[in-house]
């Protein structure tokens, strides 16, 4: 691992807990020698912030793609940055299957977040079929990282997010992650730069393999 990419862990609560259960999580949590980032619901994004530990960041898990107006239910960047976190979550498997949400909008949403200072956690990740098919092109992972909207690559993060594995019990073996890890970086190096490559942070969506993942050659981080 290049020595300017660090370890890093992310929590996402999604829709679950109150403020009571999740003011006994935030008790339990304590940083090691770690970059930690968490992400609860919005509406409890200011209760966690004045809860938790300083050195432990916050993500919001969705944001929209302008900064004000007439958009019922959504949450601008700067509503995030002004109730305490400095990150967001976009092209969640969830907002795409559940809600919808295509490649051409979410990559609006990376680049108004990005515009506007917040750090963006995007995901990535093959079918089934394309897993056994062993067709996982650079195209396909190209157009998932949604790479012509990343304007700043200091504040981004690649999350892995299998498809085949949501919902069915399975997960990435440490030396599949490396495989995907190995297509990212490459991919990267080849359309980015060298000195993106070498410090944009992969995360892999499950904290099964954290142990086994730093053993590998080129490996990635665990993300919870």
């Amino acid at each position: 691992m290049a020595p300017s990419r660090k370890f890093f862990m992310r929590g996402n609560w999604k829709m679950t807990g109150w403020k009571m259960s999740l003011g006994e999580l935030i008790s339990t949590l304590k940083v090691a020698d770690t970059e930690v980032v968490c992400a609860p619901a919005t509406t409890y994004i200011d209760f966690t912030r004045q809860k938790l530990d300083a050195k432990i960041a916050m993500t919001a898990q969705n944001c929209y793609k302008v900064t004000n107006g007439a958009f019922t239910g959504e949450t601008s960047p700067g509503m995030i940055q002004d109730c305490g976190a400095t990150w967001v979550v976009l092209r969640h498997l969830e907002r795409r299957l559940v809600f919808g949400e295509s490649d051409e909008l979410i990559g609006q949403k990376v680049a108004h977040a990005l515009a506007e200072g917040l750090g963006v956690i995007t995901y990535t990740g093959e079918k089934l079929y394309e897993r056994k098919a062993g067709i996982m092109r650079r195209s396909i992972l190209n157009k998932q990282v949604i790479a012509d909207n990343m304007k700043n690559w200091n504040k981004v993060l690649l999350a892995y997010e299998p498809m085949w594995a949501i919902g069915t019990g399975k997960t990435a073996t440490p030396q599949q992650a490396q495989e995907v890890d190995r297509k990212l970086w490459g991919w990267l190096k080849s359309n980015v730069s060298d000195a993106v490559t070498q410090t944009t942070c992969i995360i892999y969506v499950d904290g099964a393999t954290c142990k086994e993942l730093p053993s590998q050659s080129v490996w990635m981080l665990p993300s919870g």
